[in-house]
């Protein structure tokens, strides 16, 4: 008995091979998600991540040196008067998935013309779709106006 709970039988392991499959599927479809917020941010145009976010979805960030929090309308605001600029770039990355919760980060460079962010997702699976239930973020110091 205790051989068989240390080491998988090979009907375990394909079992566990199959979920990772899932599990990969899911990552994905993280990240098309959050697509979204990118695509908002990179457009100035907020009715993308509105698609994202839950209506009570909050919003936790230091904007040059002034906390930002409350409702993510504060974040619809900022995508809608702040043009991401040429040099605007994003990546995505899927830090983890759990069944029905998941973090995403998202680096930004150069938004605004300026402002470098690390931001975090929180991604819960509702009713089948992942939606986004609070962002944080980091503003790089290397960017804040002094």
């Amino acid at each position: 008995m205790l051989i068989k709970t240390k080491f998988a039988t090979e009907n375990e392991h394909l079992n566990k091979y199959k979920d990772m499959r899932d599990l990969i599927k899911e990552y994905e479809a993280v990240a098309k998600a959050a697509e979204k917020f990118v695509r908002s941010v990179a457009e100035g145009n907020s009715e993308y991540a509105k698609t994202l976010f839950t209506d009570d979805a909050v919003l936790f960030g230091i904007l040059d040196g002034a906390m930002e929090r409350g409702s993510i309308n504060q974040f619809y605001h900022n995508v809608d008067t702040v043009g991401a600029g040429e040099d605007f770039k994003a990546r995505i990355d899927v830090l983890a998935v759990e069944e029905t919760v998941a973090v995403v980060r998202v680096l930004e460079e150069k938004w605004g013309g300026r402002i470098d962010f690390t931001d975090f997702l929180l991604m819960l699976k509702i009713e089948g779709e992942w939606r986004c239930v609070a962002k944080a973020y980091n503003q790089n110091s290397d960017t804040i106006k002094k």
